[in-house]
């Protein structure tokens, strides 16, 4: 890993801020729209952060209002304390920007003119690193390489979690904060002992006296050289005990500012981010913003959901931004999945190197503005789920797993239209409906009861199942040239036309079961041309099993059908998962169209009315966005008892027809995106 994949998975994930257990979390499926005095439930947000830097200190703060005024945000995220504090403070070490003029105060003054015209504000603290003479102060409070050296970016220090600039200074400075400023929130960057720095230097793991002391009071050994499955855990334990620290501190102070970021199960607003960066794996991941705020609004309806899209290209390049139609998707996505509309620039408006981000993000927050009771407490009630691998953020939240698996199988159901919701646990087991679970990694020995109970379940891949499905005889490698026969042509009925579909990587083989849908074909000669096919044989072995447990069905794909999907986009294995899936579901789909694949479509729920929203895609070409190409002349049913449809984008309304459990839409043209109200 070097510099630049530090955003590749991490900063896309919840938890880029202040680091939590996860812990055991058991909650009941509620709507988001309950009674609730917090300020930040059943509001649409149009959220902005502005990364100040030391040298803005001097700003005018009512130009910088007015800035953000114009481009119609509710929600600002504004610097406060922590590396550099923007507001006169008297405690030691805190550093106050020697830009700031004397006699001001930029954070308070900021805080009581957005204030003024009904804009909350956010705190911003970063307690990560500090300067040379606080480390010359108390070495001990800093994070300490294996050759006893401090790790050093920019001149800034990074500080452990355990010293005392953590679990002592940061305190302190946040409660003056929380004591001068009435703050609508607070969110904390980059809490946890990092693995690397900004540059993608390896830091290895702190080997300060204070993680000592605590690790060899818990495990009985020295702090290890690398990241075992026990120092992992010590961490978490460490974020935790300071999440809690800093949380009754905030609760005490400010009981009616929200916590942004952490663990998903803890936090007010689930926090994370939708980013490019350079070194990113190809193909480039279109359905990020997407990807989050549904596994995160599914998994935490406790919490509100923010995914910011990230304007610029990568940490080395912050003034050089992503494509403009980049950015608009994301804002799409995140509104279309219940999510806050949020983008993050760098230093102020007004003196911006590029201003894509606001030109494209004006127009769409002016509209979510005028039309802002649509975007909150939307519900997604999809009844088919799909597990969610964990990515990399500090939260840990998710299942083990691929996340080329998970992103194949994530876009061909959105490609095929088919409502899901994202799952990072199964906690909600039981307490929502649900027709199917789609995992893509492990089987979790939870699902059996889930089965037996009458629920169905898709696996695929090679992690073996907690629980029993097909014996494994043998587990074959890098299978380079393999194949599955596809013989059920009635299972398989979109398959007339194609007898096998590619086989790469690992394959399990299982004992057999007597079901010959999908069976396994090894490696045969494919060179020279005269050569091709020689040897070639099929085993009968099974390359799926579907089995039936109590009420219920499971079928395993043991082969990562998903992750080939994501590469290479086959007919072949769309036909099969999509196949598959359509059997797989007891009472059919929920939505039916003849849409165009790049249009993506989520049905969600606003307490008595529906929305479906959908955006067009079309304009992701490869490593480039550009205008989608308008969608016009398709249908769309929606199962369910409504009488009246209204196309807000547009603003015009719908006939409605009816065929059998399903109303009729006639969508006469999708631009960028279009929102359909179903009362």
């Amino acid at each position: 890993m070097n510099r630049r994949n530090l955003i590749k998975t991490g900063i896309a994930a919840a938890g880029a801020g202040l680091a939590f257990s996860a812990g055991g979390l058991r909650m009941a499926f509620a709507s988001a729209a309950s009674p609730s005095s917090d300020w930040w439930r059943g509001r649409a947000i149009r959220w902005l952060q502005t990364n100040l830097r030391e040298t803005d200190a001097a700003i005018d703060p009512v130009i910088f209002v007015d800035e953000i005024e114009a481009l119609h945000v509710n929600t600002a995220l504004v610097n406060a304390g922590g590396i550099t504090a923007y507001y006169p403070t008297d405690i030691e070490f805190a550093h106050v920007s020697e830009y700031l003029p004397e006699g001001r105060d930029l954070f308070g003054e900021i805080l009581t003119e957005a204030h003024a015209r009904g804009i909350r504000v956010v705190s911003r603290w970063d307690f990560s690193k500090a300067r040379r003479e606080v480390y010359q102060a108390h070495p001990e409070w800093f994070f300490k390489m294996a050759d006893g050296g401090p790790a050093i970016h920019n001149g800034l220090y990074q500080v452990c979690i355990n010293g005392g600039w953590i679990q002592e200074k940061a305190v302190e400075i946040l409660g003056e904060g929380l004591d001068r400023y009435d703050v609508d929130g607070c969110f904390f960057n980059n809490f946890l002992n990092p693995s690397r720095d900004y540059a993608g230097r390896d830091l290895g793991i702190c080997q300060c006296e204070n993680c000592q002391t605590l690790y060899r009071k818990e495990y009985g050994t020295p702090v290890p050289m690398e990241r075992t499955p026990e120092y992992q855990g010590f961490m978490q334990d460490c974020g935790r005990r300071t999440s809690e620290k800093i949380i009754s501190l905030l609760r005490k102070k400010r009981p009616s500012a929200a916590l942004i970021g952490g663990t998903p199960s803890l936090t007010d607003i689930v926090y994370g981010e939708s980013s490019t960066a350079v070194d990113n794996p190809l193909p480039l991941w279109p359905y990020m913003a997407s990807d989050n705020v549904n596994k995160w609004r599914n998994s935490y309806p406790q919490a509100e959901v923010m995914c910011q899209s990230m304007q610029f290209l990568d940490f080395p390049w912050r003034f050089s931004s992503v494509p403009r139609q980049e950015i608009a998707s994301r804002i799409w996505q995140s509104v279309s999945h219940g999510g806050f509309a949020a983008m993050s620039l760098n230093g102020t408006i007004g003196d911006l190197k590029n201003r894509s981000a606001v030109e494209v993000g004006e127009p769409i927050y002016a509209w979510l503005k005028d039309h802002e009771e649509h975007y909150h407490s939307q519900v997604n009630e999809a009844r088919v789920m799909l597990l969610t691998p964990s990515q990399g953020g500090q939260s840990g939240a998710g299942f083990a797993g691929s996340t080329e698996s998970y992103r194949g199988m994530f876009r061909l159901l959105s490609e095929q239209h088919i409502p899901f919701a994202g799952m990072t646990h199964l906690d909600w087991l039981g307490t929502r409906p649900c027709d199917l679970i789609i995992t893509t990694g492990p089987v979790p020995l939870a699902l059996q009861d889930f089965i037996r109970k009458g629920g169905n379940v898709i696996a695929t891949g090679t992690m073996e199942p907690e629980f029993e499905i097909a014996p494994v005889v043998q587990r074959h490698d890098d299978l380079d040239g393999a194949y599955v026969t596809i013989r059920d042509k009635d299972l398989f009925a979109s398959l007339e036309d194609l007898d096998v579909a590619m086989l790469d990587g690992e394959f399990l083989e299982l004992s057999a079961t007597g079901q010959d849908a999908l069976t396994f074909v090894p490696p045969a000669f494919y060179a020279p041309p005269e050569f091709v096919g020689a040897g070639w044989e099929d085993t009968g072995k099974p390359a799926m099993v579907i089995k039936r447990i109590g009420r219920g069905t499971i079928a395993w794909i043991p082969w990562d059908i998903s992750g080939l999907y994501h590469r290479y986009s086959l007919e072949s294995h769309r036909g099969i998962l999509r196949d598959l899936i359509d059997r797989m579901l007891p009472g059919g789909r929920d939505l039916r169209t003849n849409a165009h694949s790049m249009v993506q479509m989520s049905l969600m729920r606003q307490n008595n009315r529906h929305h479906l929203h959908m955006i067009n895609m079309s304009g992701h070409s490869g490593t480039a966005y550009h205008e989608p190409l308008p969608v016009a002349g398709f249908e769309v049913e929606v199962k369910g008892n409504f009488s009246s449809a209204r196309a807000l984008r547009s603003n015009q309304s719908m006939p409605v027809s009816r065929r059998g459990e399903f109303i009729v839409l006639n969508i006469p043209r999708v631009e960028d995106y279009e929102i359909i109200e179903l009362t």
